[in-house]
């Protein structure tokens, strides 16, 4: 690894970076950007991909489940967690009522402040 930094010298490297300028995304290049805003309120820098207006941070990716059968398999996958179902809420209620109430027996009694 060592032999690949000595081969690196000025003249070199000066020609690696005329290459690379041709693939670079600067102020200056011609191709289309995305069209999403950022957060700041400005266009995104990024370049586009091919026929779809965003860059890969703001949606060019993936279009999401298009055939029937993808869109049931999609739906089959989405589990729910149960930490907001109705039954676990009225637990957790019961339990902060039994809790606020042995506070009050505790104080009323003079074992808590």
């Amino acid at each position: 690894m060592h032999g690949a930094f000595n081969m690196l010298t000025l003249v070199n490297r000066q020609k690696l970076l005329e290459a690379g300028k041709g693939t670079r995304f600067g102020a200056n290049w011609p191709g289309q950007r995305c069209l999403a805003k950022t957060r700041q309120g400005k266009a995104c820098k990024n370049p586009a991909m091919k026929n779809r207006g965003r860059c890969r941070l703001h949606g060019g990716k993936s279009t999401g489940s298009r055939t029937p059968e993808d869109k049931k398999q999609a739906a089959a996958a989405h589990t729910k967690h149960g930490r907001r179902s109705k039954a676990h809420m009225e637990k957790v209620r019961q339990i902060n009522a039994d809790l606020r109430r042995v506070i009050l027996q505790g104080r009323r009694a003079g074992l808590l402040p």
